[in-house]
């Protein structure tokens, strides 16, 4: 063997060397990624929401602008299977599961407002009967079934969700990633028949996503006033803007809510929402007007709580 060929040789070992090492620490820091993931899904964290309270509930800022949930008629909902909700240069969501509807927004955040009154490392108990009447609903047989199938749909729907921060760092990852589990809506739930209670568990990672104050306040009782599901669905955007003058194009209000009909149906279904928000005093003077640009835009001044 020559002395170039032993110097190839030699090279070419130290090469596999650097490389089995690079791929054993690139290993490791993957499986420290997941340890930290896993301790952080397991381990109980306070959920404290500044401003909440019994006529007030909160949803977080991204769940409320994206179509997790939505004004879908009864009966029908799509199978969504890592569907993209929201996305931008600061979040990435998807869900996966059957599409939730206004009706699983009440119970959802009916849910985590008792989550909040909950010691911390424990799971709120609550009577069914109660939770519904804390969501203006009537108690017996056809709702207390409403209600369970309500919260088997949540235990069901998943998300994947990433935050980034100003400067594109990381602010949290939830199931993007082969390290970190996908986040369900609710964890899941224990029925006592016997006591007709409820025991619901929710992800201690949640009390990240609402961290910050990056989260909508919901005023429950003009909530539970409404008639109509898309007036709760823009109730719920309203809140995710500072703004005093919002406005919003027609298409992404009627692809928000999932709506498949024809543009002049939906525009009905706008025009009576915007006039019942304006009687409850959430916003004052709504119309419907063209923009400067020429598409159908909503317009409307959105009222302190």
């Amino acid at each position: 063997m020559t002395s170039s060929t032993r110097l190839l040789f030699h090279r070419d070992n130290n090469l596999l060397r650097l490389s089995a090492a690079m791929q054993r620490a690139q290993q490791k820091a993957t499986e420290a990624v997941a340890a930290a993931a896993e301790k952080q899904a397991v381990t109980p964290t306070p959920l404290i929401l500044p401003g909440l309270n019994e006529t007030a509930r909160a949803i977080p800022n991204y769940i409320a602008r994206s179509a997790i949930f939505a004004p879908v008629r009864r009966g029908w909902r799509a199978l969504h299977d890592d569907t993209v909700f929201l996305e931008g240069s600061k979040i990435l969501l998807k869900g996966s599961g059957k599409q939730l509807s206004e009706d699983h927004a009440d119970i959802w955040m009916h849910a985590m407002y008792l989550e909040t009154t909950a010691l911390l490392g424990e799971a709120p108990i609550i009577n069914r009967a109660d939770f519904l009447r804390g969501m203006g609903r009537p108690t017996g047989g056809s709702a207390y079934e409403w209600l369970h199938d309500g919260m088997k749909d949540l235990a069901r729907f998943t998300l994947c969700i990433e935050a980034r921060r100003k400067d594109g760092s990381v602010k949290y990852s939830y199931g993007n990633h082969p390290s970190t589990r996908v986040l369900a809506m609710i964890g899941g739930f224990d029925y006592d028949e016997t006591s007709g209670s409820y025991t619901i568990y929710a992800d201690p990672r949640w009390a990240q996503i609402f961290s910050n104050r990056e989260y909508a306040l919901v005023d429950w009782t003009k909530r539970l006033l409404m008639r109509h599901d898309l007036s709760k669905s823009l109730q719920r955007l309203i809140g995710t803007s500072a703004d005093i003058k919002q406005k919003y194009s027609l298409d992404i209000l009627k692809q928000r809510a999932q709506y498949t009909g024809r543009m002049r149906d939906f525009r009905a279904s706008l025009e009576r929402s915007l006039t019942e928000l304006e009687a409850l005093k959430v916003i004052a003077e709504p119309r419907i007007e063209t923009a400067t640009r020429g598409h159908q835009q909503a317009v409307w001044i959105r009222l302190d709580r």
